[in-house]
């Protein structure tokens, strides 16, 4: 018998502004699980090795969501949460899956799970040796977010100028780095001036702290943009659709939207005056303005094969960098939660819960 205490994370309560630790995110340890004998019923048994933890996560916490349709559908009171992670094999019934294999997608926080089938995931390769939480982050859905919406809808063309807002977060530094390859002049924001050394660190040209620095100045000194990456939206969006060229392109990504009810979104449009608001929305038709929203699984059979392809060696030649923050065990999860909600984190946030 090889019975192990099987950790998970649940979701508690429904919370009112940020999620708390130990209240709205649970650590449970009331579960067993006999990893010999358990059934697997034609499926495999699943150690999670690692777990993203996400901006968006947020949204799947409010209880409207129940009833209204979401591209992220809401977390179940008493229920494990889920996030994507990565996982190893132990044992299977499953001819498609073997032991050893290393699946990614949506895993729920449970330290073991046993899977029917591969629905929802994926079987990886890891030629280069990368580290696991790597696949979460640059080589997971962040690192898909940038690379693909950034083919598909930027248009880049050698020496045009691109503002990337919240530029030290996983997304936003891989645009980064992406536009630097595609030789663009890079002007990116971030909140800490240890945030706005590591985009320096990675190729922006002008790298400055929002919090400090007035946006619009700088872009009236360094515009106009052709292109903007919107992590943020609020002032900076009105920012750059001043300082915009004719024609720029605009890709709204906007994690830092997914805030608490009760805190303020973070978007001036929603307070300022009328005819102010349309004398700066009026550009978006003045200009030729392009607005791409998106959501990555959309994007992902198009761009998936080139991905693969093209990142991972980068990452490994050290052409591409990332930054991580590590938390350590499932009992950590709400911590790095809450974090990645006020801003706290250092790097993509990831919550490391067993090695191989």
């Amino acid at each position: 018998m090889s019975t192990v205490t099987n950790g998970r994370v649940i979701f508690n309560s429904y919370p009112e502004g940020f999620p708390e630790p130990g209240v709205t995110i649970v650590h449970d340890k009331t579960q067993d699980i006999d990893l010999e004998a358990v059934h697997l019923n034609g499926g495999f048994l699943l150690k999670t090795l690692v777990l993203s933890v996400d901006p968006y996560m947020r949204i799947r916490m409010r209880p409207a969501l129940e009833s209204k349709p979401s591209y992220a559908p809401p977390y179940e009171i008493g229920k494990a949460i889920y996030t994507h992670g990565i996982g190893v094999v132990l044992r299977s019934e499953n001819p498609e899956v073997e032991v050893g294999a290393h699946v990614y997608g949506y895993l729920e926080h449970k330290q073991y799970d046993v899977k029917n089938d591969l629905e929802g995931l994926q079987i990886i390769a890891n030629p280069y040796n990368l580290k696991w939480s790597s696949f979460v982050g640059v080589l997971g859905m962040p690192g898909r977010t940038a690379f693909m919406a950034w083919k598909e809808y930027s248009a880049a063309k050698r020496g045009e100028t691109v503002l990337v807002s919240a530029g030290a977060g996983t997304v936003g530094s891989l645009v980064i780095q992406l536009a630097k390859l595609d030789g663009l002049k890079v002007i990116a924001s971030a909140g800490s001036e240890e945030k706005v050394q590591f985009m320096k660190n990675i190729g922006a040209d002008v790298a400055f702290n929002y919090k400090t620095t007035n946006t619009v100045d700088v872009l009236e000194k360094e515009g106009p943009i052709d292109i903007y990456w919107d992590n943020v939206g609020g002032e900076t969006l009105e920012a750059a659709i001043d300082a915009a060229a004719v024609g720029a392109r605009f890709i709204q990504q906007c994690p830092r939207w997914y805030k608490p009810p009760s805190t303020p979104v973070m978007s001036s449009l929603l307070i300022r005056p009328l005819f102010l608001l349309w004398q700066n929305l009026f550009q978006i038709v003045s200009k030729s303005l392009t607005l791409y929203g998106f959501i990555m699984d959309r994007l992902q059979p198009k761009w998936e094969e080139e991905f693969n392809k093209v990142l991972p060696p980068l990452v490994a030649s050290g052409q591409i960098k990332d930054k991580e923050h590590v938390y350590e065990g499932l009992e950590s999860v709400g911590e790095a939660i809450l974090a990645v909600q006020k801003g706290m984190n250092k790097g993509k946030a990831v919550v490391h819960v067993a090695d191989d």
